[in-house]
């Protein structure tokens, strides 16, 4: 099972696939391992099969590292998603939900149930303004990358953006405040360039397709090189005696991508008047070409800086040097952890929820198994002992005095029978029950108790659960998971004919099981904060139900029925106006960490305001609540070995 402590983050660039693994320890991250595996050739050279290239490197990067004891993050390429930015018109902030979806169905240009999407609110602290950043991919590309994945056999928990990580990564390492200038953040990618802008409690993302494969082509039309030299002589040009002539063949580039970074600011500036961008930090192989900082201060007019190390990071021992020269490239990755980490300013998440319920119920084979072999050590052991037992009872010899009581007991009777002492008036069962629960009214105490417990149990593990899915932390984070409404009770007694008053017992097997036995049928109803309510109910409440409510020295025996012992009564979904469904609410993550740890190195300040960004305190249930009748019973009469509370063996 994956560490919860570790995590590998992975970038899966054009020109390398990068990687790093820290060990959160509460106060610190500690850098266990990194790798830069570049690929014999960019995938951006013609005619190379991209996908088995790619699979190629990730073989590599299993091989020569450990992925499974830790969880692992990945991100996708900003030119492979879409990022949209809208505002949002003055609404009360548990509308903010349905109003982004409705802008969602306007801005991605997709049908909302082809691609897998989220967002993020942004709220400055001088402006009542609530501003919405939308990100999403299509399910096709995620699951085609997923399945490169899966075939090393990796399966990532938490999948973002390369934009939103390399944001993440710079905010946290340098500290970003709400007195951080604002800053423009550029990584020069392969085939396309990320340009994010942090100013203000702001983040906006613009992805265009200029990177180092056009600065290759220029220089293969320039001298005449096949694409592989060029590359070459791109990626030496700093060392090259011919960086000049490099330099001046690139120039075209160059000016194309100061033109997008100029059009990039020009449209934030137009949105948001009062912007004040100081500085440009660079990121990406492609950033070290030479000539290229001058080129852009001159013509931006802003300081530009380049990524040279980590301030948070580092490594002790023969590597020191090594990670020190990767920094460069492992900003994205870097991200990666700390988004999984929840110690990350934005947490878009576009893990597809199928994809992340069948890593978890993976995770509990191990533990079924385990149950099944301790279940069937115990029956095995219950059957062998009674059957020993009664081998040697039949075996011994009856004593005489048994045989003369027992005839004894014979004629008294007959003669009972003879006088007519057995024809008096039978019992009035029923009644003689119901008298008897009011000497047992402390029998309803436990039941509340028990109630109670079961409650707690549910909160609990609904809690704990919502760390690792998204909609689940959604929905409780305002609200309880389960609201107690209304509780009943029904008392079943026994007939004169011993059997249980019960109409029901042709319905379920364990119903039949104590049909003459008395019980009381339990009814309570919750109110829970999901419209789909049957993974959670499967999750988090039928294996408290089954394995965690009887109680030793009970004055009552628990029993569930063997189907499923809840039924959905009500539900209210809220809409929009749109006929378009999303995604299951993996989406409209606010925050899963309403507290973030304090006193940590890692938060470098403040993670709520500029970056990590401040968010509006609204609620984040996004689909309505549903009312659940919970029922189980309570058998008054001893049970035995016959007790299995539903479970299958």
């Amino acid at each position: 099972m994956a560490s919860s402590n570790t995590c590998w983050g992975i970038e899966m660039g054009f020109g390398a696939i990068k990687a790093l693994k820290l060990e959160n320890d509460g106060s610190d991250l500690k850098v266990l391992d990194f790798a830069v595996i570049n690929h014999p050739k960019v995938l951006s050279t013609p005619e190379l099969d991209q996908t088995d290239a790619m699979r190629v490197a990730l073989g590599t990067l299993v091989s020569q590292h450990d992925l499974g004891n830790a969880r692992v993050s990945v991100s996708l390429p900003g030119h492979q998603s879409f990022a949209r930015f809208a505002k949002l018109p003055p609404v009360e902030p548990k509308k903010v939900p349905d109003i982004v979806k409705f802008e969602a169905v306007q801005q991605i240009p997709f049908p909302l149930e082809e691609v897998e999407w989220d967002y993020q609110t942004f709220v400055s602290p001088d402006s009542p303004d609530v501003e919405v950043g939308i990100f999403a991919v299509t399910r096709q590309r995620i699951m085609d990358q997923l399945s490169m994945l899966n075939d090393v056999g990796v399966t990532p928990e938490l999948v973002t953006l390369s934009p939103i990580a390399a944001y993440n990564s710079l905010a946290v390492d340098l500290g970003f405040t709400n007195d951080t200038p604002g800053t423009i953040i550029l990584d020069i990618g392969t085939v396309a360039t990320d340009l994010i802008i942090a100013e203000a409690g702001r983040v906006w993302v613009r992805t265009f397709p200029i990177g180092g494969h056009q600065f290759t082509e220029a220089l293969v039309n320039s001298f005449k090189l096949s694409y592989s030299k060029a590359e070459k002589l791109k990626r030496e040009a700093e060392q090259s005696k011919h960086a000049r002539h490099v330099f001046q063949a690139m120039r075209p580039v160059f000016s194309d991508i100061v033109q997008e970074i100029q059009r990039s600011i020009g449209f934030y500036l137009s949105v948001h008047a009062d912007a004040d961008l100081k500085r440009l930090v660079g990121l990406g192989s492609t950033f070290r070409l030479p000539g290229l900082r001058k080129y852009l201060k001159q013509q931006l007019q802003l300081d530009v800086y380049r990524l040279e190390q980590f301030k948070k990071l580092s490594i002790d021992g023969p590597r020191a040097g090594e990670f020190q020269a990767a920094s460069f490239n492992l900003a994205t990755a870097y991200g990666c952890v700390l988004q999984s980490f929840d110690h990350a300013p934005m947490q878009a998440n576009l893990m597809p929820v199928p994809v992340i319920k069948s890593a978890m119920w993976k995770k509990k084979v191990p533990y079924f198994a385990a149950a099944a072999g301790i279940a069937a050590a115990a029956a095995g052991a219950m059957f062998i002992r009674p059957l020993l037992d009664s081998t040697a009872f039949e075996g011994a010899n009856k004593p005489q005095v048994l045989s003369s009581v027992a005839d004894e007991a014979s004629l008294l009777a007959d003669e009972a029978e003879k006088l007519g002492v057995t024809d008096s008036a039978r019992a009035n069962l029923q009644g003689a029950e119901i008298v008897g629960l009011l000497n047992g009214r402390e029998l309803y105490s436990e039941i509340l108790e028990d109630t109670s417990r079961m409650i707690a149990m549910i909160d609990e593990s609904a809690r704990t659960g919502a760390q690792t899915d998204q909609r689940l932390a959604n929905a409780i984070a305002d609200h309880d998971p389960v609201k107690l409404i209304s509780m009943n009770t029904q008392y079943i007694g026994v007939n004169e004919e011993g059997s249980s008053r019960n109409t029901n017992t042709n319905v379920d097997p364990e119903l039949a099981k104590i049909a003459a036995m008395r019980h009381i049928k339990i009814d309570t109803q919750f109110e829970v904060p999901l419209a789909d309510v049957g993974v959670f109910m499967l999750d988090h409440v039928d294996p408290i139900l089954r394995e965690k409510l009887a109680r030793d020295n009970a004055s009552y025996s628990v029993v569930i029925t063997k189907v499923e012992p809840w039924e959905v009564t009500r539900g209210v979904r809220q809409t929009t106006n749109t006929n378009t469904s999303s995604r299951p609410q993996f989406n409209a993550r606010i925050s899963t960490n309403t507290n973030p740890p304090t006193g940590s190195n890692i938060s470098g300040g403040s993670l709520n305001s500029l970056a990590p960004i401040v968010r509006p305190d609204v609620p984040v249930q996004t689909a309505g609540t549903s009312m659940v009748t919970v029922t189980w019973y309570a058998v008054l009469d001893p049970m035995g070995n016959n007790a299995d509370n539903g479970d299958d063996t």
